[in-house]
Parts: structure tokens; C-alpha cells; sequence
């Protein structure tokens, strides 16, 4: 996958969301704190300000985005500097070594732990392949039928946290695919939420080049954090 260079003289306009967040850069990563709203490659859709070309300004360098966050999802987005180093990581997430950690607010009360096994497509135009999602409840809401989950993707398949949490009757708050548009209307007007409640908050891996274990969070942005704090659910990461 290479990386994309805006054409020679032309200005991109800059979407409201506000600069991007380097989480993470050395000389042959970086991880990026995307705004909820910001597609990661103009090749999805037709985006002009997409987190690719953000951080390739950042550092003044081609990035190569390794894996993808769907838009409405915020938080840690990897990016090699290299084509080989993509190639790396590739084999890495192939590998099942890349730790991927994410929170959700999910309508009802879910147990405590469970894990979800159950197959989806990889692609949008693909056969149904097996798909494993681990999950723990964070929090449960006083003020509101809802509760915060961490989840752990064991694979990485298309909308993967989104399907798996409404397969077992727990769907996403502010998801317009795969939720309820009266649920999220009522948390939109009542608590301010106007996003997809779902946050990529750690990865982690061994670093391709050296073997070093890279472990990175990326904080909880105001947009999902204030909602949250209204419906009395908090949330302390372990992350370094």
C-alpha cells in the first residue's frame, strides 16, 4: 500500500476537526490520534483532509497506513514510514501480534466478560469468515440503560466491534448502521453524543525493525469524554 501525495500546487481545505495528535514517531513509525469524523485514506471516499495526508504533513514524509479505523471511530491509527516497514507490520498483524484495545458505549447491561465468536464478511463484497472479539464491561450507567465495554478484536474484519456487540443485543450508541436512530437521537439531544461511541484507546506490538514492545494510548477525546462523564461513566486507562 503506498503512500498518496496531494497534487502540486493545489490546497487542501482543513476540515473543523482540528489539527491531528502524534501519538508515537520514531524513524520508521507513527501513531496518530484520529479524530472521530476523519476517514484515514482518501482512497474510501473522496476526502480531501483524510489522516493520511495530515500526518504526512506533520512529519514532512510519505506514510503507509497499515490498518484502518473506520471514520466515526477516534484513536490510535499506526502508519509505517516505509514501504518495507508496511510490509512488516503486515505480517505482524497477520501474525495476531498486534494488541488492539477499544471502548464502547453499548445500550444495556452486557456481562462482565464474555467473548464473541461468531463469523463476518472481511470485505464488503466477501464471504462470511470467522471473526473473535474478547470483551470486559468497564462501567454501567445510573442515569441511563447503557454501559462502557473495552474490546479486543482477536481478528480484524470489517466493522467488527460494531457487528459483534449488536449480535449479542448490545449495539453501539451513535452507530447509524448497525444501531437504533430513536436510541441515538435520545443521546445525541440528552447527552450531547454526535459521534460514533467507540474509541481505539491502546495498541500494542513489537516494533518491526527492533523487537521492542511499542505500547501506546491515545486519550479519550472531549467529544466522547463529556458524554460519558454526563451518563457518570469513567474511565482510567492502564496504558503507559
Amino acid at each position: 500500500m503506498g503512500g498518496v501525495s496531494p497534487p502540486r500546487g493545489v490546497s487542501r481545505p482543513r476540515s473543523p476537526l482540528g489539527p491531528i495528535e502524534l501519538l508515537f514517531v520514531d524513524e520508521h513509525l507513527v501513531v496518530a490520534d484520529k479524530p472521530s469524523g476523519l476517514l484515514v485514506h482518501r482512497g474510501w471516499d473522496d476526502d480531501d483532509d483524510v489522516a493520511m495526508f495530515r500526518v504526512r504533513d506533520a512529519i514532512g514524509s510519505h506514510v503507509y497506513p497499515v490498518h484502518r479505523l473506520d471514520r466515526g471511530t477516534s484513536g490510535a491509527l499506526l502508519f509505517a514510514r516505509s514501504s518495507e516497514v508496511a510490509a512488516l507490520l503486515a505480517r505482524t498483524f497477520d501474525a495476531g501480534l498486534v494488541d488492539k484495545s477499544y471502548l464502547a458505549l453499548v445500550r444495556g447491561q452486557p456481562p462482565a466478560e464474555g467473548i464473541i465468536d461468531y463469523a463476518i464478511q472481511k470485505r464488503e463484497d466477501g464471504p462470511r469468515v470467522p471473526a473473535v472479539t474478547r470483551y470486559r464491561l468497564v462501567a454501567r450507567s445510573e442515569v441511563d440503560r447503557c454501559s462502557l465495554v473495552e474490546a479486543h478484536p482477536e481478528t480484524g474484519r470489517l466493522h467488527q466491534i460494531r457487528l459483534h456487540l449488536r449480535h449479542i443485543n448490545h449495539p453501539l450508541i451513535g452507530d447509524v448502521n448497525h444501531g437504533s436512530g430513536s436510541i441515538n437521537r435520545h443521546y445525541r439531544s440528552t447527552y450531547g453524543l454526535h459521534r460514533l461511541a467507540l474509541h481505539a484507546h491502546r495498541i500494542a506490538f513489537p516494533h518491526p525493525v527492533t523487537g521492542a514492545r511499542v505500547d501506546v494510548a491515545a486519550p479519550l477525546p472531549a467529544d466522547l469524554a463529556a458524554p460519558l462523564a454526563r451518563l457518570g461513566l469513567s474511565w482510567q486507562s492502564d496504558a503507559p
